[in-house]
């Protein structure tokens, strides 16, 4: 299927590892030129861009300091030329009950999750609006639906991404530039590689198909989101892709359970 999104650019953050990287691989399966800002250098990711034979480059960003992320803009609209796509993934975590979390930890997720995506959603928006063209896409979480032990702050900031989309949305609409959000549920990334064998049991009994997604899944729901071919009336939605994850509260743990989480 064509998705029209050949010729175009994209900025993503996050798109080293995990989630971010195979939708940066997809568009650039698509024919658009990308630019990925992570803390991190990833050369195999560039690599595997490059060989697309589309123009990909990588952005040096710590996302929880907001003059960075006016510099990561800049810097992608530089290299680009401009940017007709934002992709706003990136995110950390503090496992941390709430007797117990600091303000650094606090701090951290808050300015990682919610504080880049509004400070870059805030420049990319100054340029799109400037062409009157573009689209946004913020990978949200199911955790804006369920609850969790020791995750407060990635709750708070995912959950403060759905109401920043609806927001976003209303006001960039009458410059024709759309903006969605993405709801993936439980993949093997980089946040959830530390959980051992017993978790990623657990975490499969909450979801209907009983399987982790993969992370190749949830690419063609970002691409559809993305393309102004396939979705141009589509703007302040959400889409979820999680297994089934949403559709179903999470189980009462056992005290055993309770007691082998407490211990990762």
């Amino acid at each position: 299927m064509d998705t029209g999104l050949r010729g175009k650019t994209a900025l993503i953050t996050g798109g080293g590892t995990g989630i971010g990287r195979a939708i940066a691989l997809a568009l650039a399966q698509e024919g658009v030129d990308v630019a990925f800002a992570s803390s991190r250098q990833h050369p195999e990711t560039l690599r595997q861009l490059s060989e697309s034979g589309v123009r990909a480059f990588y952005l040096q960003a710590d996302l929880s300091r907001e003059e960075q992320v006016n510099a990561m803009v800049a810097q992608a609209i530089d290299r680009l030329g401009h940017i007709d796509m934002y992709i706003n993934n990136a995110a950390t975590t503090r496992h941390q009950p709430i007797t117990k979390i600091t303000s650094e930890a606090w701090l951290a997720t808050l300015h990682t999750n919610l504080s880049a995506c509004i400070y870059a959603c805030r420049e990319v928006a100054r340029h799109m609006i400037a062409r009157q063209q573009g689209c946004i896409l913020i990978v949200g979480s199911t955790a804006q639906y369920t609850q969790a032990y020791r995750e407060a702050a990635y709750h708070i900031t995912k959950t403060g991404l759905r109401v920043f989309k609806n927001t976003l949305a209303l006001e960039l609409a009458p410059f024709g530039i759309r903006v969605n959000l993405l709801v993936p549920g439980h993949y093997p990334t980089p946040l959830t590689s530390g959980a051992s064998e017993h978790v990623v049991e657990i975490m499969k009994t909450q979801i209907p198909l009983r399987r982790l997604g993969q992370t190749e899944e949830i690419a063609p729901a970002a691409l559809l989101l993305l393309s102004d071919k396939l979705s141009p009336y589509t703007t302040g939605a959400e889409l979820t892709v999680d297994g089934g994850l949403h559709l179903r509260p999470l189980p009462l743990l056992s005290d055993d359970e309770l007691r082998a989480l407490n211990q990762e």
